[in-house]
């Protein structure tokens, strides 16, 4: 079991990281879209827990920078068809902390709005999900994981016509090359990105 990972950040690269411990060991970690925002620079310190997923064909590390973050994400794919990469799409897209509200509330229409989560899901989710959040205390209140920044940048693509996980990636994608900036550069740097491979 991998419970953390410490050391400096090689690269970022959408929704991967590359971590090299002091050893001279390097792992990839796959993180939401909220870390992504808050790591430094290349080349500076990070200290992330983490979640060994263990699979037939590949072993993959998911990366966190809270304990409430990964408490979350590893309860998430104890529901029934809910896999890593849909758990990490929820914390990405929503953020741990209004997940968790709206499986406690039976919001489908926020759960929905995930790419990957359809009404079947978010309705079994919420049935296998609903109460197994009492112990886990928000941090911050409540305060989302995923800035306003980063939320306005994908919905403004969303709207302009682009699919959900396509503007998450090029959001995701304009974090890597220019770090958190405003709105509308955030926007621009994706539009680029998204018109680029169209």
């Amino acid at each position: 079991m991998i419970a953390g990972v410490r050391g400096t950040l090689s690269a970022k690269s959408g929704e991967r990281i590359t971590v090299t411990t002091p050893g001279g060991v390097s792992y990839e970690l796959s993180v939401p879209l909220g870390v992504l925002e808050r790591l430094p620079a290349e080349g500076a310190a990070v200290d992330l827990r983490t979640v060994l997923v263990v699979r037939d064909d590949a072993w993959l590390l998911f990366g966190f920078d809270s304990d409430y973050d990964r408490s979350v994400f590893q309860r998430l794919l104890a529901a029934t068809g809910v896999g890593p990469r849909i758990a990490l799409a929820l914390v990405s897209t929503l953020g741990a902390p209004r997940v968790v509200r709206a499986l406690k509330e039976s919001d489908f229409a926020t759960l929905c709005t995930v790419p990957g989560i359809g009404k079947k899901t978010a309705e079994r989710m919420v049935l296998e999900l609903k109460d197994k959040f009492g112990d886990l205390a928000a941090p911050g209140g409540g305060t989302p994981t995923i800035s306003p920044v980063a939320e306005q940048a994908v919905q403004a693509l969303v709207n302009l016509g682009f699919a959900p996980p396509d503007a998450d990636r090029a959001v995701r994608a304009a974090l890597s090359v220019d770090g958190a900036s405003g709105t509308a550069e955030l926007i621009r740097g994706a539009l680029k990105l998204l018109t680029r491979t169209r």
